[in-house]
């Protein structure tokens, strides 16, 4: 049977699409795709539809909210702490599948850090 074999891109509107897409070169390390197209590291994807009324992703108007896979969330959280851009850390958050924080892009769109737990059946690279 034919199947998904990845994620071949995240698309989402954006009052300054330029800006926003050099915020995310900057801060977070991904190309913008006017440059290059981004090559990820290959890993775990958690793809899960969450209940239409939960508050996890913040605001009640947010549909999305991408989470992005580190390799060090200490020091990324230090590095964009260092730029300027509130963390927020809980440790209810962390689990047995690894390691969280949130941050929120210049127009208000939460992203969540993933740093995965090692050898986490499946879950960690």
């Amino acid at each position: 049977m034919a199947k998904v074999t990845g994620i071949g891109g995240v698309f989402f509107r954006a009052r300054d699409p330029q800006a926003l897409a050099a915020w995310y070169e900057k801060h977070l390390g991904i190309d913008d795709l006017q440059k290059s197209v981004w090559a990820q590291d290959a890993g775990s994807t958690i793809f899960g539809p969450f209940a239409h009324d939960t508050d996890y992703f913040g605001r009640a108007e947010q549909q999305w909210m991408i989470n992005f896979r580190v390799d060090d969330l200490d020091a990324m959280m230090a590095k964009l702490k260092a730029d300027g851009i509130a963390v927020e850390t809980r440790t209810e958050w962390d689990s047995e599948v690894g390691r969280f924080c949130r941050i929120h892009d210049p127009e208000g769109n939460p992203i969540e850090l993933w740093e995965p737990a090692k050898n986490v059946d499946g879950l960690a690279d």
